[in-house]
């Protein structure tokens, strides 16, 4: 409980040193991203004359019949909102900053980095399933496509055919061969504005846009932070520097090769300057079959398989309820794959050269506006309160060591918002307020 407490203090002390630009800044961007559902709602039971596009009473393709959804709405919001939430909220608590940060680290700084990346991971997840269901929604109101169940649930009124004929070759409708006329969507007897929409928003699945945001999301979240992917070689790591023998047949240890100050007897000497490998001492550059390896297949499993694998049953559960035709469920699938890697990049990293990490805060000039010359929304100001900033700014000065200096790492990726190149011995008695001492 006493630990808890200290860090809710810390945590509280840092929010105090936050500049409010900044703090404001992104206040108004969970705004927007609620408001981006919001228009999402708006389009989906707000509207009532929606486009409804006439069709056949003896068209086959809309004439199969109602189903109860296999995956209800209540279930698919769990998936892929809920429990997406639930899981990254719990990596960001858990395992962050993970095994490089050092042990002297403040308990403030490690709760402000795990604080950020929890905010990060729920900004790319709600905007990624805002933004397809707002996509989803509206080009449903659009598009006005009959399900597959249309015609048994419309209640035709088959004596007023002529009335709302729309458009086709025949002038009666005669099941035994007659050529198949158009109907309006005015033919369907005793149907409120809310049922007739829903029978014509077939095109694009919802439920395939939904699920493929959140659960793609949830994905490549699980792939950055536990560094599951393909693995491939870096570009400055080509077989040119190595012996043909020790890059396809050699089965000599490692170590053989990589002793520290010693570089491989079949290495080719190579004027560009050597990869850094954690695990190869003094810079040695390995073969380049040792430069990485495949991650566990648990991983794999867990990663990549099982949230893809239940955005895909979802998706097909809808063409066996009869709910939406092929392209409808492919469409829904594209456009939330689309939001979901689009926004997993706007807050994240790069999965195989970022190291887990989130992109760092907006900087204090730059909370709201770049203006034009510019080239990001970062700073040398950093994120913190212009008073703070200076304060802290007086007191390193008025500590500083000149004779032993070094420059100061962040973790994972380089936070900005303090003083760069304080002494060793300052950050603990004046611990950087963005983690400067997690190291990696």
């Amino acid at each position: 409980m006493a630990g808890t407490s200290q860090s809710a203090k810390s945590l509280a002390t840092g929010a105090l040193r936050l500049s409010k630009r900044i703090l404001l800044s992104y206040i108004i961007d969970w705004i927007l991203i609620l408001g981006i559902a919001g228009v999402g709602g708006g389009f989906n039971k707000g509207i009532e004359n929606t486009n409804k596009r006439p069709f056949s009473l003896q068209d086959p393709s809309i004439s199969y019949p109602y189903r109860e959804d296999t995956v209800s709405v209540t279930v698919l919001a769990i998936v892929s909102l809920l429990v997406p939430a639930a899981i990254t909220l719990v990596i960001s608590l858990v395992f962050v900053p993970g095994p490089t940060a050092s042990k002297s680290t403040p308990k403030s700084l490690i709760w402000r980095r795990k604080t950020w990346e929890w905010n990060t991971a729920w900004m790319g997840l709600g905007l990624a399933l805002a933004s397809a269901f707002m996509i989803t929604e509206g080009l449903k109101d659009l598009a006005g496509k009959p399900r597959p169940y249309a015609i048994g649930v419309c209640n035709s009124d088959l004596s007023a055919i002529d009335q709302y004929r729309a458009g086709g070759l025949g002038q009666n409708l005669d099941l035994s061969g007659a050529t198949p006329i158009l109907v309006t969507s005015d033919i369907c007897q005793g149907r409120d504005p809310g049922t007739l929409r829903e029978i014509f928003a077939s095109w694009p699945s919802g439920h395939a846009s939904f699920s493929f945001a959140g659960l793609l999301y949830l994905s490549l979240f699980l792939c950055a932070k536990f560094v599951v992917g393909i693995p491939y070689l870096l570009p400055n790591q080509q077989t040119t520097n190595v012996n043909t023998y020790e890059y396809d047949s050699s089965l000599r240890r490692p170590q053989q090769y990589h002793t520290a100050g010693r570089a491989s007897p079949h290495s080719t000497p190579s004027t560009s300057s050597p990869t850094h490998y954690e695990g190869f001492s003094n810079g040695i550059t390995p073969p380049p079959r040792n430069s990485t390896a495949a991650p566990p297949v648990y991983l794999l499993l867990l990663a990549v398989f099982l949230p893809v694998g239940t955005a895909i049953f979802i998706c097909v559960s809808r063409w066996f309820d009869f709910r939406h035709h092929g392209i409808d469920i492919l469409s829904g699938a594209i456009i939330g794959a689309f939001t979901a890697y689009f926004s997993f990049r706007y807050y994240h990293m790069p999965i195989r050269r970022g190291s887990g990490w989130a992109w760092g805060a907006r900087s204090r000039g730059r909370a709201f506006w770049v203006g034009v010359g510019r080239d990001g929304y970062v700073g040398e100001e950093g994120w913190m309160a212009k008073k703070a900033a200076e304060r802290d700014m007086a007191d390193i000065e008025s500590r500083r060591c000149p004779a032993a200096r070094e420059d100061v790492a962040g973790a994972g990726v380089a936070d900005r918002g303090d003083v760069e190149g304080a002494h060793s011995a300052e950050r603990s008695a004046a611990p950087d307020e963005r983690g400067y001492t997690i190291s990696s």
